[in-house]
């Protein structure tokens, strides 16, 4: 209780600073210089600082951030760089609104505004453009999204539905990591250090010419990650062991750009089963050891005609295979083919039409507990879309109307609509607001497969149920799992006080109907000896829920060598569910119990001189009630040298304030739960 108390004491502590540095800010800087006089006394690179934030992500065409009619936020190279983060999803808690817990070593739930699960399935992640995608779930599988994390230009996340501009799945958000060109990777970089629970890691990358209109890179990198422990403090023998290698090529000619990129990776990964939820009966060892791996190719080609005129198309081909005998084994592959077209039409619009195919090919092998009829199955997923960009009143009044039709094999035609308005006064505010509706598809999982849990007759005591025949517990998909559906409402506005300081705030209210539900079928006796009692449930489309929330970032360079950077997230979810779903599906039916009401992120960059700095960021969760997790504060640390040019030395502490914590549980799957440990771990970069 007395640390529950410090540590509550220290989240409002931070929330303090952040409400006193906002109204410090607001105040000097509203009674200081006129707009006009302030902005002819700043220095080019300061003016490019606050009009030349570009983001590509919302209408897939660059955009200025002070135009964008969505709440957007950026993570960039350096963000990342000074964060000491080591994966992706860790990466993304930098961002407001989006919900990261890890649920152990290689696994993580990633969610925007709330749903949050180990599936994600409400999220599209992109790289580059590309769709991480995996049909058995309709989410992604963060295991196998990863790169050479110095590749990584920046990362785009957009906060509410983007099913317009990037189809169905696309409900809360969309996050679009985009690497950097391979002109922009030329030279060495050596990577390579380790620690505690990050056992080891090493990374290297060249970058080279074919000639002078053709750079390319080639790339490398390894690691190896230790045990999380359960809650008894037993090894969840989870221990992740990564390999990956790729290389990209740009080709210029003319107004033509060309890009042939590729990626292969290994993971040797495991878990613990819960046999709480799959029966010691069907498990001759809860410890399961498996591996996934995969590769994807990807080519585009870019035209551009005009500044306001262009078109490109792209076509990527993505395989993997995951297998943890005797849980689950698959193999999945998919063709992506996209085709997009702007131009300029009258003297106030922008047209951008286009259209996508996808095919899913998915080979699953049978296995005590997890069946799918048929095995094999190719899934085709169509898509065209059109958007019009009209310019009300030139550099003051934006506004974009659009939508997107998907044909798919699970739910047919799919009908995504959305129109946004951006208002811009002055230089140094914007105004937006938006509506929007969104679908997500069933995956292969809720459409055609079986799930045995194994006998939950204990579960029953001495009930109705009692007596010697076991009850053996089965999901079964139903080919009757329709679209889940959202209309969004959305406002935002952003202020620039100078160069050095601005803030951004989103707010929305989410209307969800169809949401997946759960009923449960008649029981049924089987024949043959044993004899068992079959109890099945089957998934729905009754459930409903109406959230509403926001979110608040703010940004602040007091000095030259100081950079604090700061937000706030509220998130309210009212869900309409049967009682059988809100004690078992933490995904929806649970979902208000599952998600954090309040997330808090500080972080605070300092160049102590020129060659050392010293990064600290702060992190508060609210409880999770549905897997009795309490709030918790959080710090990260790295302290940075360069004593030579092309050499740079760190050492990073992860989750500093406690030996380890609890974050999520693995909804969908049946793991043992699993504490996040204290980490420290030391490295050197060198390039040349």
């Amino acid at each position: 209780m007395v640390i529950k108390q410090y540590l509550l004491r220290i989240a409002h502590f931070f929330a303090s600073i952040l409400l006193i540095f906002q109204g410090f800010a607001f105040n000097v800087f509203a009674n200081s210089k006129s707009i006009h006089n302030q902005y002819l006394d700043l220095s080019l690179e300061e003016l490019t600082r606050i009009k030349v934030i570009n983001v590509s992500s919302v209408t897939r065409n660059s955009q200025k951030l002070t135009e964008v009619a969505a709440a957007v936020f950026v993570i960039t190279q350096d963000d990342i760089r000074r964060s000491g983060a080591t994966s992706i999803p860790d990466a993304l808690r930098m961002a407001p609104g989006v919900h990261v817990d890890r649920i152990g070593t290689d696994k993580w739930a990633v969610s925007i505004r709330g749903f949050n699960s180990f599936s994600s399935n409400k999220v599209q992640v992109l790289l580059d453009g590309r769709s991480d995608y995996s049909p058995n779930i309709t989410g992604t599988l963060w295991m196998q999204q990863d790169t050479l994390i110095e590749d990584i230009e920046r990362i785009e996340i957009i906060r509410g539905p983007a099913g317009a501009v990037w189809g169905t799945n696309a409900v809360n958000g969309v996050i679009n990591i985009i690497t950097k060109k391979a002109s922009d990777t030329q030279g060495t970089l050596l990577t390579g250090g380790g620690g505690s629970f990050e056992n080891g890691f090493v990374g290297v990358r060249y970058g080279g010419k074919m000639n002078e209109d053709t750079p390319f890179r080639v790339f490398a990198k390894a690691f190896s990650r230790d045990n999380t422990v359960s809650l008894s403090g037993n090894d969840v023998h989870d221990q992740w062991h990564s390999v990956r290698g790729g290389f990209r090529l740009d080709h210029n000619r003319g107004i033509d750009q060309f890009t042939l990129q590729a990626e292969g990776f290994y993971n040797a990964v495991g878990n613990m089963v819960d046999t709480f939820h799959i029966n010691r009966s069907l498990l001759a060892n809860p410890v399961q050891r498996g591996d996934q791996e995969g590769g994807y190719a990807r080519f585009r080609w870019d035209r551009t005609i005009s500044d306001k005129s262009s078109m490109f198309f792209q076509a990527a081909y993505d395989r993997s295979h995951y297998s943890i005998a005797p849980l689950t084994h698959y193999t999945a592959q998919s063709v992506d083919l996209d085709f997009q077209h702007r131009f300029p039409w009258l003297e106030r619009h922008s047209i951008t039409w286009g259209g996508h195919y996808r095919l899913n090919y998915n080979k699953a092998i049978n296995t005590e507990f997890v069946q799918y009829d048929p095995q094999k199955i190719a899934h085709h997923f169509y898509s065209g879309f059109i958007r019009d960009e009209i310019t009300l009143l030139p550099n003051k009044l934006l506004f974009t109307i659009g939508t997107r039709i998907d044909q798919n094999d699970f739910t047919g035609h799919e009908i995504q609509p959305n129109a946004r308005l951006a208002w811009l006064p002055n230089e140094r505010n914007s105004f937006w607001a938006a509506i929007s509706r969104a679908v997500r598809t069933p995956s292969r999982a809720e459409f055609d497969s079986r799930l045995n849990f194994g006998d939950i007759s204990t579960l029953f005591g001495n009930g109705l149920f009692s007596g010697n025949i076991p009850i053996l517990s089965v999901f079964q998909g139903s080919k009757d799992f329709n679209a889940e559906k959202l209309l969004a409402y959305e406002l935002g506005y952003r202020h620039h006080f100078s160069a050095q300081a601005s803030v951004d705030i989103a707010g929305f209210i989410n209307d969800y109907s169809h949401l997946r539900d759960y009923s449960l079928g008649a029981l049924s006796l089987t024949s043959g000896i044993p004899q068992q009692l079959i109890l099945p449930f089957l998934p729905n489309n009754k459930a409903s829920a109406w959230t509403y929330g926001f979110e608040v970032a703010a940004d602040w360079k007091p000095t030259e060598k100081w950079r604090l950077q700061g937000n706030y997230s509220f998130l309210d979810m009212n869900i309409h569910a049967s009682e059988f779903s809100k004690t078992f599906d933490a995904a929806t039916g649970g979902a208000d119990k599952a998600n954090a009401r309040h997330l808090l992120s500080f972080r605070s960059h300092y160049d102590i001189t020129d060659k050392l700095e010293l990064n600290l960021w702060l992190r508060y969760t609210s409880k999770i009630a549905f897997f009795n997790i309490p709030d918790f504060v959080t710090m990260d640390a790295k302290l940075a040298w360069k004593p030579i040019r092309n050499l740079d030395l760190f050492v990073v502490g992860q989750n500093l304030f406690s030996h380890q914590h609890r974050e999520f549980v693995a909804d969908s799957l049946s793991a043992i739960p699993a504490m996040v440990p204290r980490g420290v771990y030391a490295g050197a970069q060198l390039r040349f």
